[in-house]
């Protein structure tokens, strides 16, 4: 019988967040693998207000499909956001709304990826996007963290021929170290990267 998936599927390893999440339905379990937040803490009874106040006023439009893109109203509303609190002059046609950050580095990878393209990441690095990229057989360059964030020498050297499609990083919280970058590391990365003309990708 012919193989009748993709060649890329034969290195596809098994979810890490699935198998880290797999643990958490035992209720005797308490996991710190991965960064659930405390369900005590969600704001269940504004939500179903929300939701029923939307169904009910706008029920014929928000059950029905929409642009792939996301709400228009919606990217509108981020547009402003960016203006008001960062000053950045958004435009919502340059907005794309997801169901997670995982639905983004997929699309991210399916665009910008071939087989073998460089991709530049952080050590230790987010899982969920080491599972993105590999699924698109991405080459890895790997720099380390130190406690004010990414080595910069070895961002350098990492980029410095210009070939990696991206450098992924977490500056902020970074997923699992926790470290947030400095603003004199910000600033020398940004750096590195604007010479090498290399793609930032920030989660």
């Amino acid at each position: 019988m012919k193989n009748e998936y993709a060649k890329r599927m034969g290195s596809v390893r098994r979810s890490f967040i699935r198998e880290i999440l797999k643990v958490t339905a035992d209720p005797s379990i308490i996991s710190f693998a991965g960064g659930l937040p405390n369900p005590g803490l969600f704001p269940t009874e504004t939500l179903a207000g929300a939701a029923g106040t939307v169904v009910a006023d706008h029920g014929h439009v928000s059950l029905q499909y929409s642009t792939t893109e996301g709400h228009p109203g919606l990217r509108e509303w981020i547009a402003a956001r960016y203006k008001e609190t960062k000053g950045l002059d958004a435009d919502p046609k340059n907005i794309m709304v997801t169901t997670g950050s995982q639905q983004g580095l997929d699309l991210l990878a399916k665009v910008f990826l071939d087989p073998g393209d460089p991709v530049v990441m952080e050590r230790p690095g987010y899982l969920g996007a080491i599972q993105a990229f590999s699924l698109y057989e991405a080459d890895f360059r790997i720099v380390p963290l130190k406690d004010d964030g990414v080595d910069a020498a070895a961002l350098e050297k990492a980029t410095a021929d210009g070939r990696p499609k991206m450098f992924y990083a977490v500056p902020n919280f970074q997923n699992p170290s926790g470290v947030s970058y400095t603003l004199e590391t910000r600033k020398k990365a940004a750096d590195i990267l604007s010479r090498s003309g290399v793609r930032f990708v920030e989660d």
